[in-house]
């Protein structure tokens, strides 16, 4: 490579520099088995339905709890409808009371 350098002025320290390090960062770099890679990808995918199944539990709690606060609500408006249907039949039968009253 420096013959190459020394034979081409063309070719710039920074070039013959690149080549070096990539051939040198070649031998200090060795491919994973892929064994490992594969391992390591489960591992993380595992990990990552983890904690998407918790996030999910954790919605589905949430939804559990806004269905029985409603059903609580809707409980309390049809208590609250038959009060209310009962207060009415009262004041029919007192008005009935009253105009039978009046008319006699």
């Amino acid at each position: 490579m420096e013959n190459e350098a020394s034979e081409n002025p063309q070719l710039s320290s920074l070039e013959s520099t690149d080549l070096a390090f990539s051939e040198g960062s070649q031998s200090l770099h060795k491919p994973e088995p892929l064994d490992k890679v594969l391992n390591e990808m489960n591992k993380e995918i595992k990990n990552l339905l983890s904690k998407y199944a918790n996030i999910l539990s954790e919605r589905a709690a949430m939804d559990a709890s806004y269905v029985e606060e409603l059903d609580g609500i809707l409980k309390e408006a049809r208590t609250i409808e038959n009060h209310l249907k009962q207060k009415r039949e009262s004041l029919k039968q007192r008005f009935a009371v009253i105009t039978n009253t009046l008319q006699s």
